[in-house]
């Protein structure tokens, strides 16, 4: 028998369904229920690798960890990879498909439908309970005809939908109530609740909202999702960065992360916070004012966002503090731009055969037409400066690049010793002199917990503070924390009702 679904769309992007649904995935799990997430179109720039080397949406992995399964290309078939040029690259179960303009995507959506209705078919025969989630709004009308994750998805599936609106943002009943009015009578069949997520305050003063909301569409408000900031869950794309407050700490290392137009995988730098970090997303060279650290992120457009760097002085205030000693760190195109050369012979990136990047490394990097995506155990085999007792600890992460960096004499920060696909015992990443300034393909290295503490640790020593209180709170522990959340602000009973129809325990 396939599995229950149910489906979350929004009246937004950004309203928080990605972690409703990892909320909802543990839930399910905690309750004896073998769950799986799917979206079938993301369009995002945080992206992670799956162990058999596919691409997909960085919060499906975090919806799968949330279950308590390995991540699969399945879970989300089809991703789309904004580029500087107005196009996209299309990720197909896992790989890249194409490069197409949007309205030349929109013309080749029928072909995937298949896809997406293989895989969701294939989530179906191996779980009990598939939680969709959609993207954007399902009432962009100018899209509707055309779309393939949202009405196009629950039909398909037969899926209840979850109407999910961010009170925080303001106008959350216009929203709902709005959205419905867009959608046609057998799409607002389709819809059996309301959650409203965001909400701070007191909740007796929303209630006539509430019960207006229930009155005017026939519909219940299944729940309200208290505003939340300590329980930390990897978000699905950058524009979360918008309006984020600096977070601080006692003691704290000022980190200054470059925050490129083409920022991908910003969650790798969450865990710097969570031990003690002020995390600041820096757009212009007054911003950076003097950190204890620079972090160079990844980019899909390492070509462009260099070219960005240049334009508004960014290059020239990182080399300064460089020089005068401030340690500085890029993973993935970050990496990339902290060499001597770019090389794009293939055009990959640009028409430019070749530019300079920042200097900072003694290597190059050479773009080709064949992307890296690997899950990867790597050792340290730098021992000085920020890796000073560093040397021989073992990290884990994923690789997502289109390039291949290598340099004549240059000193490599890691040694990869295991993949899933077998390949091991090349270098990846390289050391300044010093080794104040390194880089590295590896994504997810700040999640390695023993990692993070022992660099920061040994960054606040280099930087005269005092060491900071070991922190210990593990994923599973967050999962654990926002799925209580939820169900002490969601009605289970009715969303299992809705889910399976009464079949629940």
């Amino acid at each position: 028998m396939p599995a229950k679904v149910l489906m979350l769309q929004g009246t937004a992007s950004n309203v928080g369904k990605s972690v409703i649904v990892a909320a909802l995935c543990r839930v399910f799990r905690q309750d004896g229920y073998r769950v799986a997430p799917f979206k079938a179109q993301n369009m995002a720039l945080n992206s992670f690798v799956t162990r058999e080397g596919g691409e997909i949406g960085r919060a499906q992995a975090v919806q799968a960890e949330a279950a308590g399964i390995e991540p699969s290309v399945h879970m989300n078939p089809v991703l789309l990879k904004p580029e500087a040029d107005g196009c996209s690259q299309i990720v197909v179960l896992g790989k890249v498909d194409r490069k197409l303009e949007a309205s030349k995507y929109y013309e080749y959506t029928p072909h995937l439908l298949g896809v997406i209705e293989d895989s969701l078919n294939r989530l179906r025969s191996q779980y009990d309970i598939v939680v969709i989630e959609g993207a954007g709004s399902p009432a962009e009308i100018n899209l509707k005809e055309r779309e393939i994750v949202n009405m196009r998805v629950a039909r398909m599936a037969n899926a209840p939908v979850l109407l999910v609106g961010d009170i925080d943002r303001g106008g959350v009943f216009a929203s709902l109530v709005g959205t419905l009015e867009l959608l046609s009578e057998e799409e607002r069949d389709f819809i059996k609740g309301f959650i409203i997520n965001k909400f701070r305050g007191n909740l007796e003063l929303l209630r006539p909202g509430l019960d207006f909301l229930e009155k005017k569409t026939g519909k219940p408000v299944l729940g309200v999702i208290p505003y939340f900031r300590d329980i930390s869950i990897a978000q699905e794309d950058s524009v979360y960065l918008d309006g984020r407050p600096n977070r601080s700490a006692k003691e704290e290392l000022d980190v200054a992360v470059i925050r490129l137009p083409h920022l991908s995988n910003y969650d790798d730098f969450d865990p710097l916070e969570e031990q003690g970090c002020t995390v600041r997303y820096i757009t212009q060279p007054s911003e950076i004012g003097n950190p204890d650290l620079i972090v160079l992120p990844g980019t899909k457009t390492t070509i462009a966002d260099l070219a960005y760097m240049r334009q508004q002085g960014l290059d020239r205030a990182v080399i300064r503090q460089a020089g005068a000693g401030t340690p500085v760190i890029g993973i993935c195109g970050g990496y990339q731009m902290l060499g001597k050369t770019l090389n794009d012979s293939f055009g990959v990136e640009s028409s430019e055969g070749s530019i300079a990047g920042l200097g900072l490394l003694d290597c190059e990097t050479t773009f080709d037409q064949v992307k890296t995506t690997t899950q990867i155990k790597a050792r340290i085999v730098a021992g000085a400066g920020l890796f000073e007792g560093l040397k021989g600890l073992e990290v884990t992460g994923y690789e997502i690049h289109m390039g291949q960096t290598t340099g004549r004499e240059f000193s490599p920060a890691f040694r990869v010793i295991e993949t899933p696909q077998g390949k091991a015992g090349y270098s990846d990443g390289a050391v300044s002199g010093d080794c104040l300034i390194f880089g590295s393909y590896i994504h997810g290295l700040f999640h390695n917990v023993d990692f993070t503490r022992a660099l920061l640790d040994r960054l606040r020593q280099l930087r005269g503070l005092p060491v900071a209180a070991e922190v210990t709170v593990s994923k599973d522990d967050r999962y654990d924390e926002l799925a209580s959340l939820v169900r002490e602000n969601l009605d289970m009973l009715r969303v299992y009702d809705i889910t399976l129809g009464g079949q629940h325990g």
